[in-house]
């Protein structure tokens, strides 16, 4: 990852949790704490965030925030993308042909479209390059939901009730996440839930696409609690603590190697 994709995703995580350590960013990042650390300091100077002992702390005016919180999508591909295309495509052998299914925009999900190419399927998703994607490279059937295109996250989101996605109906629907702990799926804006719940009422099966560093990560908004997850698809570095909390709910654990 290139410096300034590294300041973009620093100045995004504090976007939806305003403090982090030099340890978690290292990891998030895949990057040295060394390196982190001459980000904070380079960021810290342009005042885009405090430094702190042990870590970052955003500011009240960071005028970089979009009104929607969420990660920059060009900079969440970016990371673990190794296990996040494991990951996408386990979750492509889930699907039969000529099924319907929904797709939550993210990175992980993006990575479905390798294996979804050579399908073809019926499917909706709120994923603009996702949709790109499919419309130009396969025979799937691509249907957007309606509504404002966020360009930071490449999603398109609705703040309507009756959108398109109220008229499909899906087998399954797949989705990323912010995090996920005892607490439930975890979401950085409440637009983003309201549309992801939306979608969810027209699925029959919620699988959820989260490799290992999402997993015990909270935040301040839930989308659903663990019980309301189907399927769990992470990777083989999963902490085996956090899978057995899941199992405990009724989630079935499926390891992408």
């Amino acid at each position: 990852m290139m410096e300034k994709q590294r300041h973009e995703a620093i100045l995004d995580i504090l976007s939806d949790q305003n403090f982090a350590r030099v340890t978690e960013l290292s990891a998030r990042l895949e990057a040295s704490q060394a390196t982190i650390r001459r980000d904070i300091v380079t960021l810290s100077k342009q005042n885009m965030l405090a430094k702190i002992r042990g870590g970052v702390q955003s500011l009240q005016n960071n005028s970089t925030l979009s009104r929607l919180k969420g990660a920059t999508f060009s900079n969440n591909k970016e990371q673990f993308s190794t296990n996040k295309k494991r990951i996408a495509d386990k979750a492509v052998e889930l699907c039969e042909e000529g099924e319907s299914i929904i797709i939550n925009g993210g990175s992980t999900t993006f990575m479905m479209r390798y294996t979804l190419k050579d399908r073809q399927l019926n499917i909706m998703t709120n994923s603009f390059p996702l949709a790109y994607e499919l419309n130009q490279n396969s025979n799937n059937r691509i249907s957007l939901t309606g509504g404002e295109l966020y360009k930071k996250q490449s999603i398109v989101l609705s703040a309507y009730e009756n959108d398109a996605s109220s008229y499909y109906r899906g087998s399954k629907m797949f989705m990323g996440a912010l995090g996920v702990s005892e607490e439930g799926v975890m979401e950085s804006d409440p637009l983003l839930i309201q549309a992801e719940q939306r979608l969810k009422k027209q699925a029959e099966t919620l699988i959820l696409l989260a490799d290992s560093s999402k997993l015990g990560i909270k935040s301040g908004m839930t989308f659903c609690p663990l019980s309301e997850i189907d399927i769990l698809i992470t990777d083989k570095d999963a902490d085996e603590k956090y899978l057995k909390v899941l199992e405990k709910h009724g989630v079935k654990i499926i390891i992408a190697d």
